[in-house]
């Protein structure tokens, strides 16, 4: 079983061209071995969470699903969050999703850490 809290920082700054309204756009790929409940992604500098992007949907393990924006801000920095629908939950920072349009993001049972990986 997972800890609750598991906490992974992700330093995924880049460089890259100033960004346009909308490119914060990304897909997420759950290869957890868990199926997500909730999944939350704001402004690294933000200090609430704010809505689950998932609504009433469950992202099951191996499957992935869009992550839309309709922001239109030049942000790029964000932090990611998910609860796992056994309650636990996992969240990674700094994903630069000006330059990333794909996070798959894995457990580790043995090790019980949280990574990421994103192109």
């Amino acid at each position: 079983m997972k800890p609750i809290a598991t906490i992974l920082g992700v330093s995924a700054l880049f460089l890259a061209a100033p960004a346009i309204a909308g490119d914060q756009d990304f897909t997420l790929f759950n290869k957890t071995g868990y199926d997500i409940a909730e999944v939350y992604v704001s402004p690294a500098d933000a200090k609430a969470w704010g809505d689950d992007v998932m609504e009433d949907e469950v992202l099951e393990d191996t499957a992935s699903v869009p992550i839309t924006f309709n922001a239109k801000n030049d942000i790029c920095n964000y932090d990611l969050k998910v609860i796992f629908t056994d309650g636990d939950e996992a969240y990674w920072t700094n994903f630069d999703l000006c330059t990333i349009s794909k996070i798959q993001i894995f457990w580790n049972a043995k090790t019980q850490k949280a990574t990421a990986k994103w192109e």
